[in-house]
């Protein structure tokens, strides 16, 4: 069992500056790629950032030198600073981690619950 638990959104103003968190906990025995993905209002689930285990990040172009994927393995925890937030930053936020578990020969992708990120004057 992966319980996987999201923090650190809120109401920020434009310019502003938010760190989410992502800790996963439970049977881990290796945590792969970690991602980062919103959904807007009315939108798809969007990819954001994505981690390697190694340390190898992604970034999709609207968040390219504003947003900062990181993480801490010994914590099994991913992170998501971002900084500069604009109003179409807004969206409810996914952890996404590629997962074996110690329980099963195989590696699944798990999702947080979503935090929400509010972009607003």
């Amino acid at each position: 069992q992966v319980q996987l638990v999201e923090s650190g959104g809120g109401l920020v103003q434009p310019g502003g500056s938010l760190r989410l968190s992502c800790a996963a906990s439970g049977s881990i025995f290796t945590i792969y790629a970690m991602r980062w993905y919103r959904q807007a209002p009315g939108k798809q689930r969007a990819l954001v950032a994505t981690i390697t285990r190694d340390g190898s990040t992604y970034y999709v172009d609207f968040v390219k030198g504003r947003f900062t994927i990181s993480r801490d393995n010994a914590k099994n925890t991913v992170y998501l600073q971002m900084n500069s937030l604009k109003p179409e930053d807004t969206a409810v936020y996914y952890c996404n981690l590629d997962i074996h578990t110690s329980a099963a020969p195989v590696t699944a992708a798990y999702w947080g619950q979503g935090t929400q990120v509010t972009v607003s004057s």
